[in-house]
């Protein structure tokens, strides 16, 4: 585990850089004007964000694996996670940083949409929850030279503007051998049809238009942009949906849904 002194290097210790709300640019206006339409259903587990609802339980036991494995914790402690930091980018309305904040972690959820910022801090509060949001991008956090432990990419790539610009900020935000999480959906005819046509048309999961296939990465694609920022992937595993069941688990098919994490590498 990295020793450094991270209450020094916490976000509410440094200065704020400026910023205005989403002008960076990995920032795509059009996704984020789809989010904010949707942010009040963040909660509601029956609500426009089932799907997201539905797949967290395998997100979540992926992310305490990979920090587990990685920092060495004990996980049958109370909370595990009490000497991390870890920063979420694109945190949403906050379902997967108030989980990590109940096991210790000190978490940082920033969103370039300001309404998912809104519901994620009231959710925290009437959880008690200590949760520290705040409305800004990550190439923008990036300037004010702040430092995590780990970093969460959840659901966002495929959502940006700029992939180069964004992920050379994950790399300026976690320490060097710190471990980047990611989650995302891969660009193939299977996917088109799973994640597009089923689950936006046919099942309603989602509205129509929030994914556009053009975005996905296959993983060699995403593995080649995360070597170019400075990171060496460690692992990759498939997210696969039982209908029947109505559950998520891990597989080794990465055609559709696939998460992973990577190392950033220490600067030569």
């Amino acid at each position: 585990m990295d020793s450094s002194d991270h209450s020094a290097q916490g976000p509410a210790n440094r200065p704020e850089p400026p910023f205005s709300g989403g002008n960076a640019p990995s920032v795509d206006a059009d996704e984020v004007a789809n989010f904010e339409a949707m942010a009040e259903s963040w909660w509601d587990p029956e609500g426009l964000f089932k799907p997201l609802h539905k797949i967290n339980p395998l997100r979540l036991s992926y992310i305490e694996t990979t920090l587990a494995e990685h920092f060495d914790l004990d996980m049958t402690t109370k909370q595990p996670l009490s000497e991390l930091r870890i920063l979420d980018v694109g945190c949403g309305g906050g379902l997967v940083c108030e989980p990590l904040a109940r096991l210790g972690a000190k978490v940082l959820g920033i969103d370039p949409s300001e309404r998912n910022i809104q519901i994620a801090s009231a959710h925290a509060a009437k959880s008690d929850l200590a949760v520290d949001y705040r409305f800004i991008t990550a190439e923008e956090l990036a300037a004010g030279e702040h430092r995590f432990d780990a970093v969460l990419a959840l659901e966002v790539v495929e959502h940006v503007a700029d992939l180069s610009s964004f992920l050379a900020a994950c790399g300026d935000l976690v320490t060097a051998g710190g471990p980047l999480i990611f989650s995302t959906i891969s660009r193939t005819p299977k996917a088109f049809i799973t994640a597009i046509v089923g689950a936006e048309y046919v099942l309603r999961w989602l509205p129509r238009g929030t994914h556009d296939w053009r975005k996905f990465l296959k993983p060699s694609e995403l593995a080649r942009h995360l070597r170019t920022a400075g990171f060496e992937v460690r692992d990759l595993k498939g997210m696969s949906y039982n209908p029947f069941a109505g559950r998520w688990s891990l597989s080794n098919d990465l055609s559709v849904n696939y998460l992973g994490h990577a190392w950033r590498q220490a600067s030569s």
